[in-house]
């Protein structure tokens, strides 16, 4: 038995990267992330309003039990493949076997909502050609991804905070969720990707579109910023590796200049790997001395992020099965 699990989730990661370069993105109706927002807007609009200690309290407590219900219900999932499975190999047979595809195929499909690899590429993409058109037109695409104000920026500053978007969510939109699979299942991909979804809503400091988040979303950011830890650093590192870059110290160095403790590590090793200066005014800039980027980077920057996914599958694999293994 437990070598057919150890067949069944690299199974389940392999589909739902397929799913994901074939169908992209589940319809809003039925995109669980989508769900999540939903319950994460309602619970925020209340615990913005109250003074911080409440604020702090509510937030956290709203955020444990989504983060349960997703992990819950995930777990559920895929224990009933399991149980299924394990019917299957006991009493083999059409019906059986049928019930165990089915729900396999159900693990990969969630699965594969937590993941947004395609749906980045294309993106990234788009503000690109959208750039080529007019630089009014690149900003009101790179807006679709970022929260901060696009209007006044100029094209190289366009340019740098979509290569920044493309190094973070490789990390937040593939690489962590895989990680996390690779440990836990589909319980940890679904608790992660709660986890990062509540800290892009509620995780900001001060005030956003003027709300005050600084004491509501504090307990979701930290969270996130633990998630996080270790498979940002893992993005870097792939990214390093794949670039054939060696410059360890200075990704260290660049990686702390950002506020974030996570987000700084894949945003750095992307302009080291490129050799561009990247930025935002007024709070951070990675590799100083680094030239502005330009429009044949945005193609480089895609390359580099799918040679690390294409390092990443392998490892996972092996990992998942080193994991069914010591189990």
């Amino acid at each position: 038995m437990s070598l057919a699990l150890g067949l069944v989730m690299p199974v389940v990661l392999l589909l739902a990267l397929w799913i994901d370069r074939r169908w992209g993105e589940p319809r809003v109706a039925i995109h669980p992330v989508v769900w999540i927002g939903h319950y994460l807007k309602a619970c925020g609009q209340v615990t913005v309003r109250c003074p911080p200690a409440p604020a702090f309290v509510l937030g956290a407590l709203a955020w444990v039990a989504g983060a349960t219900a997703a992990g819950a219900l995930a777990w559920a999932l895929q224990a009933l493949t399991f149980w299924q499975l394990a019917r299957f190999v006991a009493r083999p047979g059409m019906e059986n076997g049928l019930a165990a595809i089915v729900l396999i195929a159900l693990m990969a499909w969630l699965l594969k909502s937590m993941l947004s690899w395609c749906m980045l590429l294309d993106e990234v993409g788009a503000v690109e050609a959208a750039l080529r058109q007019s630089l009014p037109a690149g900003r009101e695409r790179l807006s679709w991804l970022v929260s901060r104000d696009t209007a006044s920026l100029s094209e190289n500053q366009v340019r740098e905070s979509v290569i920044e978007t493309l190094a973070e969510n490789l990390n937040d939109s593939v690489v962590a969720p895989i990680f996390w699979f690779v440990l836990f299942g589909l319980p940890g991909a679904a608790v992660y990707r709660f986890a990062n979804t509540a800290d892009a809503m509620w995780g900001y400091r001060g005030t956003y579109r003027g709300q005050h988040w600084e004491w509501a979303g504090k307990w979701a950011a930290r969270a996130d910023d633990v998630l996080s830890w270790l498979p940002a650093r893992l993005t870097a590192g792939l990214l390093m590796g794949v670039t054939r870059q060696a410059q360890f110290g200075a990704l260290r160095r660049e990686a702390a200049c950002t506020p974030s403790p996570n987000s700084g590590w894949p945003m750095a090793a992307m302009a080291l790997a490129l050799g561009v200066s990247l930025g935002k005014p007024g709070t951070y800039t990675l590799n100083a001395s680094g030239r502005a980027p330009r429009a044949g980077d945005l193609p480089l920057a895609q390359e580099y992020a799918s040679k690390v996914v294409f390092a990443l599958v392998p490892c996972a694999l092996s990992a998942i099965f080193l994991v069914v293994w010591v189990m």
